[in-house]
């Protein structure tokens, strides 16, 4: 029976570059996602890449519509093998820590923290009774590093990224597994950073090791496919860098306020 999985944001960038890696291993892929329109023809063009897809309309923001699309998945496929969280919104110019206030701080710890604890609640009884399931959530180098003017963003995924680590302790005897990727890629938030300042998107690729700023599809995506694979059984609690080096050093981050 094929593996069923659950990808957030899967619409487009690093979401739909993980959705069609893993309809590649055959998986029936859950294209949880916002924007209708995206979300379908994602999952639409899944078929042909030797899984199946399935568009369900998905707003990280709304913890109601996480839940709703949960007990979706749970009631049609019986189960979630894989968990991808990779959602978060993209519509914040970066600012200051003093000029941000608490509803921008709790949208994202709701968008980037909370809707992720949601799923994982509600796919570990599934995984835990089948004695295998794989948890895969995005988080990001701005955390790690602590780059300045995202630090909404920046703690969001630093609470995902303890939280990962955290169960993946808690719940490895159920056979379940929980990493983080933290990627460097091209994606529709990169572009909007290139937009808002170019000369430091400049600096940080010339300290980029491989020297570009990695593909969804090709770069980021076939490591979350190993990730979702019976060939990572034995690793958890595990952090990743799928960003061409540029985590070794740092690079620059540092927008104008």
């Amino acid at each position: 029976m094929a593996r069923v999985a659950v990808v957030t944001g899967a619409g487009t960038g690093i979401g739909e570059g993980i959705a069609r890696c893993l309809a590649r291993a055959g998986m029936t892929v859950v294209v949880a996602e916002l924007n209708q329109a995206t979300g379908e023809a994602v999952a639409s063009e899944l078929e042909e890449l030797g899984g199946r897809g399935r568009f369900i309309y998905t707003d990280v923001t709304d913890l109601a519509s996480v839940d709703a699309m949960m007990q979706q998945v749970l009631n049609e496929f019986g189960r979630v093998d894989v968990l991808v969280n990779n959602a978060y919104p993209t519509n914040s110019l970066p600012a200051a820590a003093l000029e941000q206030d608490d509803e921008r701080l709790e949208r994202a710890f709701t968008a980037g923290f909370r809707a992720a604890v949601r799923t994982m609640k509600l796919a570990q009884s599934g995984m835990a009774a089948q004695r295998w399931g794989r948890i895969i959530n995005i988080c990001s180098l701005n955390g790690v590093n602590a780059h300045p003017m995202t630090v909404d963003y920046n703690s969001a995924k630093e609470a995902l990224r303890a939280y990962t680590r955290t169960v993946a302790v808690e719940w490895a005897r159920d056979g379940i597994t929980a990493n983080v990727i933290c990627p460097g890629a091209a994606t529709s938030a990169y572009k909007m950073m290139e937009e808002f300042a170019p000369q430091m998107i400049g600096d940080i690729l010339k300290l980029v090791p491989m020297g570009y700023m990695g593909d969804p599809e090709t770069d980021i995506g076939p490591v979350a496919a190993f990730l979702a694979s019976e060939g990572s059984r034995y690793m958890t609690g595990n952090t990743l860098f799928v960003d061409g080096g540029g985590h070794i050093n740092g690079v620059p981050w540092r927008p104008e306020g």
